[in-house]
Parts: C-alpha cells; structure tokens; sequence
C-alpha cells in the first residue's frame, strides 16, 4: 500500500495517523512477502504445463489493443509424500488478488499440512480451511487501506463546512489512490492429487475437465462442477435462501460487474454489498469464497489429461463457436498438440494461441457470431499429463487427430450434449488416390509420423462430474473412393471442397479488385 502523504483532521473525528497507517502497511507487505519466501523453494511440477495470453479488443480494422495488464495467475508445484496442487485464478480489476491467492494458498496447503495418511474428509476440510485463510489474509493485507478510505470518505461528508477546495481536490485524488489499491477480486480452480487421487476446488467460473484415454482409442471428457455463476439454479437458490431475488439475478446476469456468484477478495460485494441494490435485501453475505470441492477421484490406471481453464479462454471459445461443443473443442486441441509437441509448455501455449486465432478470425469475417467477438480477456490453460504417452513414444501407425470446430446451434442443450467427433487423417505414408499425400489442412503444420489413426471424444455435462460422449461416422474428413480423378487439360483434378460460397462472400467484399483483376475463383 502507498503510504499517506498527508494527516487530515476533523473536529467530529480523530486525524489520520500517517506514521501508524505505514508501519500497518509495512506488516502487511511482510505478510505477502513471507509467503513468496516460504514458497520459493518448492519444486516446480515438471508433468504440466501452462500456455497464456493477454487481454485483447479489436478495432474496426481487426488490430488488437491490449486494455489492461494481465491479471490472471496460476500454480503448479510438487510437494513432498506425493503430492501435486495446480491452480488457474482469474482475476479482475487488477491482479492483486489472483497472485496473493497463488501465493497464500501455496503456503496453505504444501508446508506440511497435507500427507498422504489423510482421508477424503481430511482433504475437504483443509482445502477449505486454505481458501478461508486466503480471503482472511487478503483483506488484512488491505483492512489500514480500507478504513483510510473509509475515514477520508467521512471527511467529505456534505455537512462538513471545513473542507476547503484544495483539501476537497487532494482527498478525492487519494481517495482514487485507495480504490485502485483494494479494489479487484479473482475466481479460481484448484487441483489436488494426493495419492494418486484427485479433488478439485473451485471458487467461480473458471473449469476443470478431466480426459480419460480408454484402450479402444475413446476420450472420455468430464467436467468436474460446474461454474459459480448467474444461471447457476443451485446458487441461485443458495441466493434465495438469504434473501435475494434469485429472478433480479438471473435477469442482471452480473453481480457488481461479474457474473460470478462465488470470489476471492471483492470488498465491495463482501463488505458493502448492503450499498449494491441487487444484493441490498441479503440477510447475510451473499458472495462467498468457500469453495466447492469435488473429489476424490482415483487417476489408478488412467490415462489422459487434466486440463485447467480460466473464465477469459472458456469466454473466447465460446463467444466464437458457441458454448455447446466448447469442452470437446478444447480437448481435441490438447490431444491434437501433444501428437506433434513433447514439450507440455509449448503444446498449452499453441493452444492458448489457437483459440486467439478461431477468436479473432471470427471477428474479422463478420459472421453470425462476430459480434460477440470484439475483445477476449486473459486466458490460461494448464495440462497436467496423467500417464500420457509424449509425442515420440506413441504408434508410428495412422493419422493425426484434428480439432474440429463444431458449427454453433440454438437448438443443442448445454446441460447435457451427446457430439460425434471421429475424425480420421491419413499419415505420411497412406496412399490418397494412388499418390502418396501428406495432410495440408493446416498451413505450415507438418504430418507427424504417429497418432492413433481415430479419435472418438466422449463428453457430458452435468451438475458436478460431467460425462458427455460421442461417436461417429467419420464424415468430417473422408478420403475419396478407390477411382482416382482425372486431371483436365491444364492438369487439375476436381477440388475436393466446393468453394462457390467462399468467391461469392470475397467477391462481395472485394469488388473493385475482382473487376480490376478479372473475377476470382478458378480460371
């Protein structure tokens, strides 16, 4: 915190204490620092790896403007006896409280407190008694700041006649100073495994999917919770049961300018939501930080990956291809990269990059969906490998897997999808009508020498583990018959995708050239 620059009095209250405020602010500094210390020697987990980007809108042009700095956060240590904890915080109006809560829940949960002789009602209650702890100490690192602003705030109460203009202009500029310093809040989703099982605690609308490799070439994908949210029945009965008009809720969609229903740190819905007509009527603190914990779950046997998100990367997959398929899209993406990368850092951040690509493009060409993609905030992604086998271990025999991009669709449930993705591409060495092809579905990407030759993803969503499935008949991508066209006379053989709509959209937007040039399409 900055310290005070100035001591102001008033004859109805006591004046602010500068030098008393500054040694309050410096235990405070001591307190996030000694949880980066105790945390600085744990040893990085070298099974995961975490792919980011910034924030980012767009304007008329297509260019894009980074509007804040990042605020989102995350972890990934290995304790001692067996033990992993990852963690994705999504924070907002500042980053503040994503990072103190990486740090402080670190401290909480990997200096001993955890072993393997713990239960599963152990386990529980200690991840809770950590995000208590992390909400508690947040605001103490904040309470000298909040009850300045709080004094000061009094101060320029309309009945006091002593406040000078000059006064008046240098309160309201700290006052400015204060809020920037408390404001902000963070979501986030935690993942324990601890003797070889798995709990997952969740505060917001971040998400965890769990996917499940089986024998027979099938991905198995599970969303574990689901998201603190607006729409969410159950906290909205959670809401109701305190006094709040769950249909006031549903309708604002937003509680203080976030959809989330549960957070860490956010005074204003923590301490102020009195002030908050949405939540005025509340018998007691509407927004909460306890989370919600799933698990355990046993990873005996499994293989696969756990992937976490933040709300920023779920919001831009879902902004451009619509919230129905967004899991399955995701996973397809993962399993498609670690067919090509050994690298968990490079394959979460190509991910993290494909989906800012699909975001923005879909911006660009004015489609049915463009207008919900005019910016994205940060996004992470961390992959935690379970018992997957790296790049140049896998079969040299068949085809890669390709994320597919599964049309949006009004008439599709989100609470529970049932999608076929099968897709099969043909490897280095499959003939394709008697010539020896390589894939060229994506530019500048070779055919890698091993993948299984199908991927079956199965997915559902349900209220706290879900399972969704699917199976298909490989239409996406299908090679042609055994005839093998023949080539015109200038020796091209027919396209294998009709492209009519495609010169009939650039056309359009492109008329003068296409006059200037000769039209386009085929010659």
């Amino acid at each position: 915190m900055r310290e005070a620059a100035f001591v102001i009095s008033d004859p109805c209250d006591e004046p602010v204490n500068a030098p008393a405020l500054s040694n309050m602010a410096a235990q405070r500094r001591n307190l996030i620092q000694s949880h980066q210390s105790w945390t600085d020697d744990l040893p990085l987990c070298q099974l995961c790896g975490v792919g980011t980007a910034t924030n980012c809108e767009y304007g008329p042009n297509g260019k894009g403007v980074q509007s804040h700095p990042n605020e989102d956060g995350h972890l990934r240590f290995r304790g001692e006896d067996g033990c992993f904890l990852y963690g994705v915080f999504n924070g907002y109006d500042g980053g503040r409280v994503a990072s103190f809560a990486a740090q402080c829940l670190t401290a909480e949960l990997l200096l001993g407190q955890l072993n393997s002789s713990h239960t599963d009602a152990d386990v529980r209650r200690i991840l809770t008694q950590a995000f208590d702890v992390v909400e508690k100490s947040y605001f103490e690192t904040i309470d000298d700041a909040l009850a300045e602003k709080a004094h000061l705030s009094n101060y320029l109460l309309p009945h006091n006649e002593n406040v000078s203009f000059h006064q008046n202009q240098k309160v309201q500029e700290r006052l400015k100073e204060l809020e920037q310093e408390v404001s902000g809040g963070a979501m986030a989703v935690v993942a324990l495994i601890l003797n070889n099982k798995l709990y997952i605690a969740s505060v917001g609308t971040n998400r965890a999917l769990l996917c499940k490799s089986s024998s027979d070439g099938q991905n198995q994908v599970l969303q574990i919770g689901r998201p603190h949210s607006t729409d969410n029945e159950e906290e909205l009965q959670r809401l109701a049961a305190l006094g709040v008009d769950p249909a006031r809720v549903r309708q604002a969609a937003q509680i203080a300018g976030q959809s989330s229903t549960r957070r860490l740190g956010d005074y204003r819905v923590k301490f102020s939501y009195g002030e908050i007509d949405l939540l005025s009527t509340a018998k007691s603190k509407p927004v909460v930080a306890e989370p919600e914990i799933h698990g355990s779950q046993s990873l005996d046997n499994v293989t696969g990956f756990l992937l976490l998100l933040s709300e920023g990367l779920i919001n831009a997959l879902e902004s451009a291809h619509g919230p129905e398929q967004a899991n399955q899209e995701i996973v397809a993406m993962v399993a498609a990269e670690l067919a090509l990368q050994s690298s968990l850092e490079a394959v979460a951040q190509s991910v993290v990059e494909r989906v800012k690509r699909l975001h923005h493009d879909v911006y660009v060409s004015g489609r049915q969906r463009a207008p919900f993609c005019s910016r994205h905030e940060d996004m992470t992604l961390l992959i935690r490998t379970l018992d997957y086998p790296p790049a140049d271990a896998a079969p040299a025999q068949g085809g890669r897997i390709y994320p597919v991009s599964v049309p949006y669709s009004n008439s599709q449930s989100t609470s529970k999808t049932s999608v076929t993705l099968s897709l099969v591409m043909p490897s280095q060495n499959t003939l394709t009508n008697g010539t020896n092809t390589a894939s060229t579905l994506e530019e500048g990407t070779p055919t890698p020498r091993s993948q299984s030759p199908t991927a079956t993803l199965q997915s559902t969503n349900t209220q706290t583990q879900s399972s969704s499935s699917s199976s298909g008949d490989g239409r996406l991508f299908r090679q042609r018959g055994s005839q093998a066209a023949k080539p015109d006379e200038t020796g091209r053989v027919p396209p294998y995708v009709d492209f009519t709509q495609f010169y009939r959209l650039w056309g359009g937007d492109h008329s003068e050239g296409q006059s200037a040039h000769g039209g386009l399409g085929p010659q």
